[in-house]
């Protein structure tokens, strides 16, 4: 059976093409064009993935992001004209799981789309987490990096292991500082970025180039999704 895609956009041009590109590649494509109708198209037809834009004609994208998440966990990709660093940190504090600026390629939003529909089906909690040579052992508070012990204050480990739980999504700065330091902390950016320092020096292979824990700039950090 087919996985589903609804596609929420008001301009008829992006409807068709993407429909067309998503139908080519073996998917089901369900179109909306209004905010309002792409929320009943989820809770009718429960796709398995939203494509959705920002600037709909009877709501901002990121209120659809809002009123999705009050009930629904489906992957969210936005696709926008909209480029500035706000416009995404407010997406996905909203409940976006990715962001790709118009114009965009089908081929980079379908290999995004397989790594969001991938996340969605793996096991919720997780026992290990294993990439580029680093194990985080979840259930012990345990790292290791080629067989090696690595020793993590507990700050230290609580900020890898909500951003490994999350691997392949981007986690905005306010979204990392409330869920690991407190809502308190949200503002301090400079602070997450210390600490996102010192714990590169400890996992990764080379600081200077990291592979792990990755820079979104302006906007927050990515645990990549495995290949």
């Amino acid at each position: 059976m087919s996985q589903r895609v609804l596609v929420i956009d008001d301009e008829p041009q992006i409807r068709r093409a993407l429909r067309v590109a998503l139908q080519a590649e073996g998917y089901t494509a369900d179109l909306a064009e209004t905010g309002a109708e792409g929320l009943d198209r989820v809770a009718a037809a429960a796709p398995d993935i939203v494509i959705l834009d920002l600037g709909l004609p009877d709501m901002d994208g990121a209120d659809v992001c809002a009123r999705l998440r009050e009930w629904s966990q489906v992957p969210i990709i936005v696709l926008s004209v909209r480029d500035a660093e706000r416009d995404k940190v407010h997406a996905l504090d909203r409940g976006a799981d990715d962001y790709l600026v118009k114009p965009f390629g089908i081929a980079e939003l379908l290999a995004r789309m397989r790594a969001a529909l991938r996340r969605a089906r793996e096991e919720v909690g997780l026992p290990v987490v294993a990439q580029e040579g680093l194990v985080i052992d979840l259930a012990r508070h345990r790292v290791r990096r080629d067989d090696q012990e690595i020793h993590l204050t507990p700050t230290e480990y609580e900020l890898l292991a909500f951003l490994a739980t999350h691997r392949g999504k981007v986690l905005t700065h306010q979204m990392i500082l409330h869920r690991v330091w407190g809502p308190e902390y949200e503002a301090e950016v400079q602070y997450l970025r210390v600490f996102v320092s010192q714990l590169r020096r400890k996992i990764e292979r080379d600081p200077h180039v990291p592979r792990l824990l990755l820079t979104e700039v302006g906007v927050g950090y990515r645990f990549p999704d495995a290949e």
